[in-house]
């Protein structure tokens, strides 16, 4: 029989390094994680997103975070996608890591980005599931470079993007909540990545290079 990971292989990757574990958003964690970020995700006074998806009204959070991760999966395509895993820590649902690019069979360069609920920032999670991710990314979907950003006033994500091993590319100036906000842009490549101690252990990831035109036969 079919299984839907058959047909979405996002949905059937699992990327474990230590404790932690990034796996693909079946609609069970869709439920999970927009529970957990309904608790909180930042201050209401802050805003590290480029889009501030985290400032949707209450009664309509749960059903905007289910539509954002069933559209990534509609939209997919080998020329533009996302791919958005849950991160759990120790078999608990912390937060989500992600990649999104356009071209990629050209470019091999993609931009991460990710989020952690409140209750688990602060414990070095942050670090760990982007070095996770991006080992993912290099030794096993084959990316040449990784991107990333921050506002100038996040300093713990350009914190971690320091201990990863990225380096600053330019600033760029974007609207936030109505007021000129600084982005700090950030580029990594293999040469320059700092690895954490954890081993990989990846499932699905056939399936996957296949669906973004990796290991395709000529």
């Amino acid at each position: 029989m079919t299984d839907v990971a058959d047909l979405l292989p996002a949905l059937g990757l699992r990327v474990s390094g230590g404790d932690l574990e990034l796996r693909g958003v079946t609609d069970d964690l869709v439920a999970e994680l927009a529970d957990l970020a309904a608790r909180g995700v930042h201050h209401p006074d802050r805003m590290p997103f480029t889009y501030p998806w985290t400032d949707a009204a209450p009664e309509d959070f749960g059903r905007s975070f289910a539509q954002y991760h069933w559209r990534t999966r509609a939209e997919f395509s080998p020329s533009s996608w996302a791919l958005n895993l849950a991160v759990l820590h120790r078999g608990r649902v912390v937060g989500v890591q992600g990649v999104t690019t356009s071209d990629f069979l050209v470019t091999r360069t993609g931009e991460t980005g990710s989020w952690l609920g409140l209750a688990h920032q602060g414990k070095g999670l942050g670090t760990v599931m982007r070095q996770v991710m991006c080992a993912f990314l290099f030794d096993h979907l084959d990316f040449t470079e990784i991107t990333s950003g921050a506002f100038s006033d996040n300093p713990a994500s350009l914190t971690v993007s320091a201990k990863v091993g990225h380096v600053a590319n330019g600033t760029r100036r974007l609207e936030r909540r109505g007021e000129q906000a600084e982005m700090t842009q950030l580029v990594l490549t293999p040469a320059a990545f700092r690895r954490g101690p954890q081993a990989l252990e990846v499932e699905g990831v056939d399936a996957f290079r296949r669906l973004i035109g990796l290991d395709v036969a000529s």
